[in-house]
């Protein structure tokens, strides 16, 4: 894939499209989580993706890795609102959305608005509500938008969902029905640090001698700039090669002997999407392989389901998708 990457410089003074900003912007949000974040750098890009496409992520990885700061973090360096929903098994869909009540001066009711009215929405641990409160959030999720008594009321934009699960305690989870996973573009599964990370990480601790880690990140990105880098990204270019790159490779999930579920045109989409705004970022106007299979790992993580038999004997998700990727011609 030499080839295909020497592009991404090159061709930089001649792009259609402006990108510099956008480049420069990343950069920054990059720069200003990495003053607390240690690692976690395709967390963090994949994060930014989704951002720049309308995107909802749903991460996974075990307790106390920085799920839930990172993406906290994150939303800190975008100059919008923010809130944090913690789901548990009692919780309502009216607890999300909001409620009507009764004003007594008016003799009217009143739609008060839940937490979900913010740009971005961490959800944490998501797998802990039950199936009502998790179809509540179908609509709002798809649509930016949330339906009551007969009211429609548009979400601000941007809207961006950030939701964690625990991949191991399942006591007292539900399991997200496919239709909600197929609206998280990405599924990210996040690891254990290494051992270099998990040093600095500790030094990085003692040293900010209990200041938030909060207290550290500044805002470096408006929503005026976001929506300004989203129309850019829709006009990158992406040659009919690489849509029927795409096409293939997901085709291919849907009747292969290790999979029992494979990818809905959905991930055909979602994998265009980040595509485009992976080579965006790297200041490039056009999609190259490279991006398809950057893309394509996070975007069937939730997406694909592996046949019994391949569970039991312990295959993943990622190698199947890698399998699949490496038997598919890339396009020249």
């Amino acid at each position: 894939m030499e080839n295909n990457e020497q592009p991404t410089n090159d061709l930089n003074f001649d792009n259609r499209i402006p990108l510099e900003d956008l480049k420069k912007a990343v950069n920054d949000i990059k720069t200003e989580l990495a003053k607390v974040i240690i690692g976690q750098e395709n967390f963090i890009e994949l994060l930014i993706v989704s951002l720049l496409v309308d995107g909802h992520v749903l991460i996974e990885g075990v307790p106390g890795i920085a799920k839930t700061i990172t993406a906290k973090l994150f939303a800190k360096t975008l100059k919008t609102d923010f809130s944090r929903i913690q789901f548990t098994p009692d919780l309502m869909p009216s607890d999300i959305l909001g409620t009507s009540i009764f004003n007594v001066k008016s003799s009217e009711f009143e739609f008060k608005k839940g937490p979900i009215f913010s740009n971005i929405i961490l959800i944490d641990e998501i797998n802990r509500a039950p199936a009502k409160t998790q179809a509540a959030m179908f609509e709002t999720m798809e649509e930016r938008q949330v339906t009551m008594d007969g009211t429609t009321y548009g979400m601000e934009t941007p809207f961006m969902v950030l939701a964690t699960q625990n991949p191991i305690e399942q006591e007292g989870t539900y399991a997200l029905p496919e239709a909600q996973l197929d609206r998280f573009i990405f599924k990210i599964k996040v690891d254990y640090p290494s051992v270099e990370e998990e040093i600095k990480i500790i030094q990085t601790h003692h040293e900010r001698k209990g200041q938030k880690p909060q207290e550290r990140i500044s805002g470096v990105l408006t929503p005026e700039q976001l929506a300004d880098f989203k129309s850019k990204i829709q006009d990158v270019v992406v040659e009919e090669k690489i849509i029927k790159y795409i096409a293939d490779i997901i085709t291919k999930t849907r009747n292969h002997p290790h999979l029992y579920l494979g990818g809905s045109p959905r991930a055909s989409i979602a994998t265009l999407n980040a595509a485009k705004a992976f080579a965006a970022i790297l200041g490039r106007d056009f999609v190259i392989p490279e991006d398809i299979k950057k893309a394509l790992v996070p975007v069937l993580n939730h997406r694909v389901i592996l046949t019994p038999e391949r569970e039991m004997e312990g295959m993943t998700t990622d190698s199947v998708v890698n399998m699949i990727m490496e038997s598919v011609e890339i396009p020249r």
